[in-house]
C-alpha cells in the first residue's frame, strides 16, 4: 500500500545518506501543538534542520483543530521549497477541508504541495480490506 511504498522510499534514502524522518500526521499535530502550548516551538522546527526528506503518513484520518492546522501549514510551508516530502492519505485534495477546516488554508496548502510534484494515485482494492474480509467468510 501507500505507506508500504512510502516507507520503502525513506529506507531506500537513508541507505543513500539522506538524513530522513517519518510522521503519522497526527502524532506530528500533536507534537507542534505540545511545542507551541510550551513556547518551544522553534526548537522543534530545528530539529528539520539537517532533515531532506519527511514523509508525512495518514494525512487526513484524523480532522486537526483550527490551531493544528496553521501550525502544520506553517511548517508544511517552511519546508516545500527546502525539503523533499511525500505524504500518504486516503483523501482527495478536494476532500482536504474536512480536515483543515479553512478553505482558504486548505487550498494554500494543496497549491504548494502540487507545485513541484508528482502525484501517484492508487486504485482498487485495499490489501488489507480484502484480507480481513476472506478472514471473516
Amino acid at each position: 500500500g501507500k505507506t508500504h511504498l512510502a516507507s520503502a522510499l525513506g529506507y531506500k534514502a537513508c541507505q543513500e545518506g539522506i538524513e530522513t524522518r517519518f510522521w503519522r500526521v497526527s502524532d506530528l499535530v500533536l507534537e507542534l501543538e505540545k511545542a507551541w502550548k510550551e513556547n518551544q516551538l522553534e526548537r522543534f522546527k530545528k530539529k528539520f534542520n539537517r532533515v531532506q526528506l519527511i514523509i508525512l503518513d495518514e494525512m487526513g484520518y484524523v480532522p486537526f483543530n483550527k490551531n493544528g492546522s496553521e501550525l502544520l501549514f506553517q511548517l508544511i510551508s517552511d519546508w516545500y521549497e527546502t525539503k523533499s516530502i511525500i505524504i500518504t492519505s486516503n483523501l482527495e485534495f478536494s476532500s482536504w477541508n474536512k480536515v483543515f477546516i479553512d478553505p482558504r488554508l486548505t487550498s494554500a496548502l494543496v497549491d504548494r504541495l502540487i507545485h513541484h510534484a508528482h502525484i501517484l494515485t492508487f486504485t482498487g482494492e485495499s490489501y488489507r480490506l480484502k484480507n480481513a474480509l476472506s478472514k471473516i467468510e
